[in-house]
């Protein structure tokens, strides 16, 4: 057995492991529920900026990262109380409260997107920093565009959900990439003040 084929067998022995490997649903609902804590932990992170800095633009990523956690939390608990709830009605019910919360995320995000220009906004980092960023933000794109074309015959309802929010996920992070109009060369070494202050 190679290394992959160990890793894999020592990974079947657990139950959670056996789902992970055996049950797409499982895996990205599982995804999702890694997202949502990465999501909460951006929200604080950018709302506590927002206060110290008193700038809008943090303030309005805090809110899109607040309605971004929201949806994947409402998607978690649906799949969490699947097995005491009518699961159809409820993945029903999800798909339709988080088309509302992608209506209101797509105002949030034209917010970011006009605050970023009409206030010239940029992130201000080193050079290592934005090439970071650019880099995670094309592994968001790569993963979302494979996950489109894998699962594009699954049709469940909370799968077509948890797809739609990482869609917006990426949709998010186009706009704060230093190659989304600001050259990263422009970054390295300047230190101004926080953006939309």
């Amino acid at each position: 057995m190679n290394a992959k084929q160990t890793v894999i067998q020592k990974i079947k022995r657990t139950k959670l492991g056996r789902r992970f490997i055996q049950e797409q649903r499982f895996r990205a609902v599982f995804s999702a529920a890694v997202g949502l804590l990465a999501n909460i932990m951006y929200a604080i992170y950018h709302g506590a900026l927002g206060v110290v800095n008193q700038s809008l633009w943090f303030v309005t990523m805090f809110a899109y990262y607040i309605i971004l956690s929201s949806m994947r939390f409402s998607a978690v608990l649906c799949e969490w109380k699947r097995k005491s709830l009518a699961s159809e009605d409820t993945e029903y019910f999800v798909a339709k409260l988080c088309g509302g919360l992608l209506v209101l995320l797509s105002f949030i995000l034209g917010g970011i997107v006009y605050i970023s220009l009409s206030q010239n906004v940029a992130v201000k980092h080193h050079e290592i920093v934005m090439i970071t960023i650019a880099t995670y933000t094309f592994y968001k794109i790569t993963v979302a565009v494979i996950r489109a074309i894998k699962q594009r015959k699954n049709t469940v309802p909370l799968l077509v959900v948890i797809r739609t929010i990482g869609y917006a996920e990426v949709a998010a992070s186009l706009p704060c990439t230093p190659l989304s109009g600001q050259p990263a060369a422009r970054y390295s070494g300047s230190r101004q003040s926080p953006p939309g202050s």
